[in-house]
């Protein structure tokens, strides 16, 4: 994989460039500071940005933002020594695919670095396949296909979105709608009256908690899933009182999603 390091600690670019190298992937650039990360960015294609928090000449979440606006299927793994308790959930609905606290060991960084990779390379197969498997099957005589269960995903963040689709095409749902606000989640809804709608609980405008009483209105048979950079207890009671049927927790991990579609499918 190819990869880009943000860090102002020069000990810190020195110490990932080094690991990552030894472990095959290949060191584009380290900048010691925000203002030129989208120009290198652009310049570079790295397939992984590692991206510190506090940096000078540009904010590292703001740069995460504009990344994954920009080029969602570029993965950013965010690093951060700060000890604020939102941070972690803040980089999660800003689309960060990992997460490291410094300090951390290189093991920490070893899996959590593979951690990324696996789930961006099982969603982009299953991406890159979902076009064949959405056509229309030939007619042979046999047995009618099983009909695959429909899903909308809802989030404002493009990496997630592709991420999603590509996990949960592989695991058999049939992605008929995508929105990125509340407003276009409640017309999905609406519209495809799907099987399961993923909703991420933080958007600008009409939240995802705000959008899910509207959602069940218009979609009563729609299984809604909540997708949250953090599931506290208030935040799980209060959706599954609007009747959410449960959430799955930014990172996306795949072991997890497919634990909780089976669960959510009798499967």
């Amino acid at each position: 994989m190819r990869v880009l390091i943000v860090d102002d600690n020069a000990s810190m670019r020195i110490m990932l460039a080094t690991l990552l190298a030894d472990r095959g992937h290949t060191v584009v650039g380290a900048l010691a500071e925000g203002s030129g990360v989208m120009e290198a960015v652009r310049n570079l294609s790295p397939d992984i940005v590692c991206l510190d928090y506090q940096l000078p000449g540009r904010d590292g979440l703001d740069i995460l933002n504009e990344i994954n606006t920009a080029r969602p299927e570029i993965d950013v793994l965010f690093m951060t020594a700060s000890e604020e308790e939102s941070i972690e959930q803040r980089a999660a609905d800003a689309g960060a695919a990992g997460f490291l606290r410094k300090p951390f060991g290189q093991k920490q960084v070893i899996d959590e670095v593979q951690q990324v990779v696996s789930t961006r390379q099982q969603a982009n197969a299953a991406n890159q396949q979902s076009a064949v498997r959405q056509a229309p099957a030939p007619q042979t005589g046999g047995a009618t296909p099983r009909k695959r269960p429909s899903a909308v995903i809802v989030d404002d963040n493009g990496s997630i979105r592709l991420l999603l689709k590509g996990l949960l095409t592989e695991l058999g749902l049939n992605i008929v709608g995508q929105a990125s606000n509340g407003e276009e989640a409640v017309k999905a809804a609406q519209n495809h009256q799907p099987a399961v709608l993923f909703l991420d609980v933080n958007m600008p405008g009409l939240s995802g908690l705000d959008a899910l009483p509207r959602i069940r209105e218009a979609s009563p048979q729609t299984a809604v899933v909540m997708v949250t950079g953090s599931a506290s207890r208030e935040l799980v009671e209060k959706a599954a009182g609007l009747g959410a049927r449960g959430y799955v927790v930014k990172p996306i991990r795949p072991a997890y999603l497919e634990a909780f579609v089976k669960k959510l499918f009798n499967q």
